[in-house]
C-alpha cells in the first residue's frame, strides 16, 4: 500500500515545484491542484463578497473528491495543497476580510468538519514555511502577472493563518521545511536533504530540525 503525502504552504512558496521534484526523485505519483474548472471563479474575482461561498464550496467538494481518490491509489502519491488549506486558510481569510457572511461561513465550516471526520488524513504533511520577501521573490520569478499584484499584507495574513493552523494540526505528522534557507530548485543538496527528512518521517523516525 502506498503512502499519501500532502505539500502545504502559502502562494508562491514552491508547492507545485517541490511536488514535481519529489515525484521525479522518488518515483511518486504527483497530484496537482486544479482551479481552472471552477465555474464560479470569474464571478468570484469580480464580486468576492457575493460569490465567495459558492466558489469555496466548489473547491471544497473538488478537493474532497481528490483526497478520496488519492486514498484509494495503489502507489505513493504526493499532492500539491491539502484539503485542509481550503478551509483553514483561504475560506477563513475570506471570512475575516468580510467577503464571506457569518452564516455562510458557519455553514461551510460545519460541512467541512463533518466530512473531514470521515476522511482519513495523509500519512504526512510537508509544510513549506517562507517569509513574505521570499514569497514575493519566487512569485516574481515565475512571472504570473496576476500574482505580481498580490500585496505584502495579503501574503502576511495568509502566513499568520498558516502558522495558526499548523500549530494546532494533529491529524498526521508534519515536516516543516524552512523555505527561506532551503532553495530546492537551485541546490540539489537542499532537495536531497528534504527527501531524506521526508523518508525518515514516513518511517516513524525522530527527525531533527533542519540544520
Amino acid at each position: 500500500m502506498g503512502k499519501f503525502i500532502a505539500v502545504a504552504g502559502n502562494v508562491g512558496v514552491g508547492k507545485s515545484t517541490l511536488t514535481h521534484l519529489l515525484s521525479e526523485r522518488l518515483g511518486w505519483e504527483p497530484f496537482y491542484e486544479a482551479v481552472d474548472d471552477n465555474p464560479y471563479l470569474a464571478d468570484f474575482y469580480s464580486d468576492m463578497t457575493r460569490w465567495s461561498f459558492h466558489s469555496q464550496i466548489f473547491f471544497l467538494s473538488r478537493r474532497l473528491r481528490h483526497h478520496r481518490e488519492i486514498l484509494s491509489h495503489p502507489n505513493t502519491v504526493i499532492q500539491d495543497r491539502s484539503v485542509y488549506e481550503d478551509a483553514e486558510i483561504f475560506a477563513r481569510n475570506l471570512y475575516l476580510q468580510g467577503h464571506m457572511q457569518p452564516r455562510d461561513y458557519r455553514c461551510y465550516r460545519e460541512l467541512y468538519e463533518v466530512l473531514t471526520q470521515f476522511l482519513p488524513p495523509p500519512d504526512l504533511v510537508v509544510y513549506l514555511r517562507a517569509s513574505v520577501p521570499t514569497l514575493q521573490h519566487r512569485i516574481a520569478l515565475r512571472g504570473r502577472d496576476f500574482e505580481r499584484r498580490i500585496p505584502d499584507e495579503y501574503l502576511a495574513q495568509l502566513n499568520t493563518l498558516y502558522e495558526e493552523w499548523i500549530e494546532g494540526f494533529t491529524l498526521c505528522p508534519v515536516l516543516t521545511v524552512p523555505a527561506d534557507r532551503l532553495d530546492f530548485v537551485k541546490h540539489n543538496s537542499h532537495l536531497e536533504l528534504i527527501c531524506e527528512k521526508i523518508l525518515d518521517k514516513l518511517q516513524g523516525k525522530e527527525v531533527v530540525v533542519f540544520d
